[in-house]
């Protein structure tokens, strides 16, 4: 035997490849078992896993079961508050009894007591004759008659109807069969009228879209819409000031071009990290909600690993005051000063050296992306998340689910305009059904006026 040469047991070495091939096994099954324990805690998305997708709810913290609710002591509240009879639309006088069941005297005047009731007129349909007057001149033989003030030309329903009917479906959600059975109005004429209400708005989206893209600081966010049963997705790209929807069967880069123009663009837009909003030709600001929510998964990912827990302990907190900054009512110096001080422990716990490769996947994103996060510590009109868009996007996610999109490509195009001058109308006026019934009654009487300048003239925005 040589010097080197070493002997090996083979039932030794057949041990130890069990032992190897077990152990894998095992490391197999422990992350199985760990997947599956957090998808019945969490759900199938993980951290992104919408509350009510959740299997279950664990119970609130015993510090919080321990709070008491309700306005605090010397809180003076905004409870129910007595009607001036000047406020009121209906002044009504509750009449009792003039003789006394008991002696059947008459009854002498005490007092009045005032009760103040809030109530409403229940939604009926009305039928209505209109007479048009129509008069010529005996000289040169023209004639003239009367336009309805508020019933547009040959439209078989009101503007009232109309205005009601669009902002229940296309703000409030309500299905067309709910409306139906409301109003007693056919499901077929609800969908004809609110097409006739999309072609005669069919211009207005174009206005705001040039208002969108001179903006300072704009939002943009998509989610899935099928039309017909094909897949497709909704659009959404707004400001506090406007909205703008586009129902696409795409969700490609083009679709943000267009709306975005081509050329340099002004004004921050605040996104996710979606890679079609690259057509962007302007600063980007990247949402930090969607970041924290990444970091919070790396302890559920690898729970025993400290490395993790002190990252992620150390990172969330400061992008949740970045977050929470931009609503904080603090003069410009303030806000510098503070947008400074959560600034700078972001940046030293992203320069810092990692060795887990899930730390350094996070901080390679800041790094990469540092342009594109960190503006809304030198601009604070540029909020740190994409709030605005998520919010707004809200109800139209409700809708699907209520509808599951919809049913020809007329009906995405009749909602993608009227959810634009809707959503446009409430965030510029507050009663917004109002506001459009009196739009559509300038229409009605005066068919050549713009209809943008029917729904914004007066407006400032």
């Amino acid at each position: 035997m040589l010097p080197n040469e070493h002997r090996f047991c083979r039932g030794c070495l057949e041990k130890q490849r069990r032992i190897d091939a077990l152990e894998e096994q095992n490391a197999r099954l422990r992350a199985r078992l760990r997947y599956q324990e957090r998808t019945a805690k969490e759900g199938f998305f993980g951290a992104s896993t919408p509350s009510s997708k959740i299997p279950v709810k664990p119970n609130s913290l015993e510090e919080r079961q321990a709070r008491r609710g309700g306005g605090k002591p010397g809180h003076v509240g905004h409870g129910r508050r007595a009607l001036d009879p000047g406020e009121a639309d209906q002044t009504e006088r509750c009449r009792t009894i003039d003789l006394c069941p008991d002696c059947g005297v008459p009854l002498r005047f005490h007092r009045l007591r005032r009760h103040s009731v809030i109530d409403c007129l229940p939604v009926r349909r009305c039928r209505r004759v209109l007479e048009i007057e129509e008069k010529f001149c005996p000289c040169c033989r023209r004639r003239f008659h009367a336009r309805p003030a508020d019933v547009l030309p040959k439209a078989l329903y009101g503007n009232q109807l109309l205005a009601l009917v669009a902002v229940e479906h296309y703000l409030d959600g309500l299905t067309l069969g709910y409306i139906e059975r409301q109003t007693g109005v056919p499901y077929s004429s609800l969908v004809q009228a609110l097409h006739t209400l999309a072609r005669l708005f069919d211009r207005v989206p174009e206005r705001l879209l040039r208002l969108y893209r001179r903006a300072p600081v704009k939002h943009a966010d998509e989610t899935g819409w099928r039309d017909d049963g094909r897949n497709g997705y909704a659009w959404l790209f707004c400001t506090p000031a406007l909205s703008i929807f586009r129902f696409r069967s795409t969700r490609a880069g083009s679709v943000a071009r267009d709306v975005f123009g081509a050329g340099r663009q002004g004004g921050t837009l605040v996104v996710d990290r979606y890679a079609g909003y690259n057509r962007y030709r302007g600063p980007i600001q990247y949402c930090y909600a969607h970041l924290s929510r990444d970091v919070e998964k790396l302890p559920v990912e690898f729970p025993q690993n400290q490395e993790i827990a002190r990252f992620t302990d150390a990172l969330v907190p400061q992008l949740a005051a970045a977050m929470h900054l931009h609503a904080q009512p603090l003069t410009d110096a303030q806000y510098y000063q503070q947008a400074a001080a959560i600034k700078t422990p972001i940046v030293a716990l992203i320069a810092a050296s990692a060795t887990h490769p899930a730390i350094q996947n996070i901080q390679n994103i800041f790094r990469e992306k540092a342009l594109r996060l960190y503006r809304w510590a030198a601009d604070r009109r540029v909020p740190a998340d994409n709030n605005r868009a998520e919010r707004e996007l809200r109800p139209l996610v409700i809708a699907r689910k209520n509808s599951f999109g919809s049913q020809s490509p007329q009906g995405a195009h009749t909602r993608e305009t009227l959810m634009t001058v809707l959503h446009t109308l409430r965030k510029r006026k507050p009663q917004v059904t109002e506001a459009f019934k009196t739009a559509l009654d300038l229409l009605a009487s005066n068919p050549a006026l713009d209809p943008y300048d029917a729904l914004f003239a007066t407006d400032t925005s």
